[in-house]
């Protein structure tokens, strides 16, 4: 079938997108999704402190802590009268739901949760990365994938990105008391085809009392880099889906 035309939302009626970012990211990290996606949606993304445009202010390592923190941003970037949708990947997909659930609380809706490189709460087996020594923690760096190869083999680059790396693993992995929610908002989660939990995607509809829907791309953690206009199209689909994608 012949793909139809995607409308174009007009600059005064742009829905939000507040985009959240992998472990060691920054509001940079989406930057390879601006040009398929800032024609349709005001695009808003934020980072945690101690990296980006946030570098003087202390690392966070509490999964409460950094919750609050984006909640927090996006109250502060919310307009009324548009609606919005919530995308992160890995450590930015776990945040998500959570955040999803605040903004629920206050009564003001996500029209979907976005999540990528992620199978949802009690998944993952990972444990404890952030404490691992230096050699054996660049080891599950480079298992993880998408870091680039200078950062890790760069004694420079690596020791001003780590501590980065040891907070975000230490958000994710590290113990709460943390229930993880059932939200009203809508689920899209897509993942690599290759990562290692792939085949419990359908673990995020138990997250949900409204639709869900899973999609497995190929490639591993990081394959949204390979499959952007892709990703692109899934996150304008799970905003209008009266869109012929």
């Amino acid at each position: 079938m012949r793909r139809q035309p995607i409308k174009r939302k007009s600059m005064s009626t742009k829905p939000q997108l507040f985009m959240l970012h992998f472990a060691g990211g920054n509001c940079y990290s989406f930057v390879f999704l601006r040009k398929y996606l800032e024609s349709h949606f005001e695009l808003c993304p934020l980072e945690l402190p101690g990296r980006g445009k946030r570098m003087t202010e202390p690392l966070l390592k509490s999964k409460p802590d950094a919750i609050n923190d984006l909640f927090q941003q996006i109250k502060s970037l919310r307009k009324a009268t548009t609606s919005y949708v919530v995308y992160g990947h890995s450590m930015g997909a776990s945040l998500g739901l959570y955040i999803a659930e605040r903004l629920e609380k206050t009564g003001d809706l996500a029209l979907a949760l976005v999540v990528t490189g992620n199978a949802g709460p009690g998944i993952s087996k990972q444990k404890n990365r952030y404490l691992l020594p230096e050699e054996e923690f660049k080891t599950a760096l480079k298992q993880l994938g998408g870091m680039p190869y200078e950062v890790v083999e760069n004694e420079e680059l690596y020791q001003f990105f780590e501590p980065i790396l040891r907070a975000d693993f230490e958000i994710v992995e590290k113990d709460n008391d943390l229930k993880a929610p059932v939200l009203n908002t809508s689920i899209l989660a897509l993942m690599g085809s290759n990562e290692e939990n792939a085949g419990h995607i359908d673990n995020w509809k138990n997250y949900t009392h409204s639709s869900f829907k899973g999609r497995l791309l190929e490639g591993d953690h990081f394959f949204i880099h390979q499959h952007s206009e892709e990703l692109a199209n899934y996150i304008l689909k799970a905003y209008d889906r009266s869109l012929v994608l």
